[in-house]
């Protein structure tokens, strides 16, 4: 089968990929479209280590291919976005509702897929730049077949990321102020995200005029090329400030456009020794500072409202697939991708 391999050194499409067969609690799925999130190009430009080779793609949904013993949520032929959060559901952050913390869902890569005998490792628990996938139960999720699978497919990553940061993380309540430093695939999302939980104004921040009309048609009230203009719309600081994009100095920003009380969200992935500095004591105002891990989602619930809110019209999933690609013209989603010409590219199978 088709799928997209990087061997760290460079990235190509092969078409001798093999995956086995689930075993128990696990799901083989027939993947039908995945988007290309940063994370992935983070892996390939060394910001992100991780093993090789490695199938590439977290972002995706499909259809359930085969079930292994156990598993009895879903059967073949469902529709399922996947989750990357492959966690126990045992241990103690699993029953505290806190699945995205589970130890045994960070840094223990699995080797599904192999090509010419050579094992390949599988990224975040997915790999969904592939014809199809071996994921755990818990990983996929089902949902209605009226959603096209490739908007379904961003609930699996820039949707729950952004979305979730809002509701779960930050718990932006109705009324409150909110900065999004950053309008790519993420940022869109945490915009909706503010708007869907009632949040005024949303101010999105962005040096790319060409990304107002979607920042606009996500949720954002104001549009300013830097956050030198904030201060003229929010005179004594945001309520919540998320950074987006993965740099220092806009983690800095985003803790200096705090009001009091307020909150500056990391979403953007730096390399992973960067560090950022702002002054102390200007959180003494109760101001904060959170990390935030996937939207600090439960991906069997959330997963589910965001799909219901999709259906009611609320949450916009097909504004976001700028365009389609086939699987071979994956070079040219990385470039469109890398440029900022998308805010989501999908990769189809």
């Amino acid at each position: 089968m088709r799928g997209v391999v990087f061997d760290g050194r460079s990235v190509r499409v092969v078409d001798d990929l093999e995956v086995r067969d689930p075993g128990p609690g696990e799901v083989l799925v027939a993947v039908a479209a995945a988007g290309l999130c940063h994370s992935d190009l983070s892996v390939l430009d060394g910001t992100i280590p991780f093993p090789v080779p490695v199938v590439l793609g977290h972002e995706g949904a499909g259809v359930v291919e085969a079930v292994g013993p156990g598993v009895t949520h879903v059967v073949p032929g469902d529709h399922v976005a996947l989750s990357t959060i492959a966690n126990c559901g045992a241990c103690a952050e699993c029953h505290r509702g806190r699945p995205t913390m589970c130890r045994k869902a960070i840094g223990m890569p699995r080797q599904p897929f192999a090509r010419g005998g050579t094992p390949l490792y599988q990224f975040a628990a997915n790999s969904s730049f592939a014809e199809r996938t071996l994921v755990k139960a818990v990983q996929a999720v089902r949902i209605p077949k009226e959603i096209p699978l490739a908007s379904a497919a961003l609930i699996g990553c820039a949707v729950v990321t952004g979305v979730g940061a809002v509701l779960n993380r930050a718990r932006v309540a109705y009324g409150d102020s909110v900065v999004v430093i950053g309008t790519g695939g993420i940022g869109l999302n945490v915009l909706q995200g503010a708007r869907i939980a009632g949040a005024r104004p949303i101010v999105a921040v962005d040096a790319n005029p060409a990304k107002e009309e979607a920042a606009r048609r996500f949720g954002a009230t104001h549009f300013l090329p830097s956050a030198q203009g904030v201060a003229d719309v929010l005179p004594t600081g945001a309520d919540h400030a998320f950074e987006c994009v993965g740099r220092v100095e806009l983690v800095r920003q985003a803790v200096d456009l705090l009001d009091r009380h307020g909150q500056a969200v990391l979403l953007g992935m730096p390399q992973a020794t960067a560090e950022a500095s702002f002054v102390v004591s200007s959180l003494f105002l109760d101001k904060s500072i959170l990390g935030c891990r996937y939207g600090a989602a439960r991906p069997q619930r959330d997963f589910a409202l965001y799909a219901e809110l999709y259906l009611a019209g609320r949450l916009l999933l097909d504004e976001l697939v700028t365009r389609t690609y086939g699987v071979e013209e994956f070079a040219r989603a990385r470039a469109d991708a890398e440029a900022g010409r998308v805010a989501r590219a999908v990769v189809v199978f």
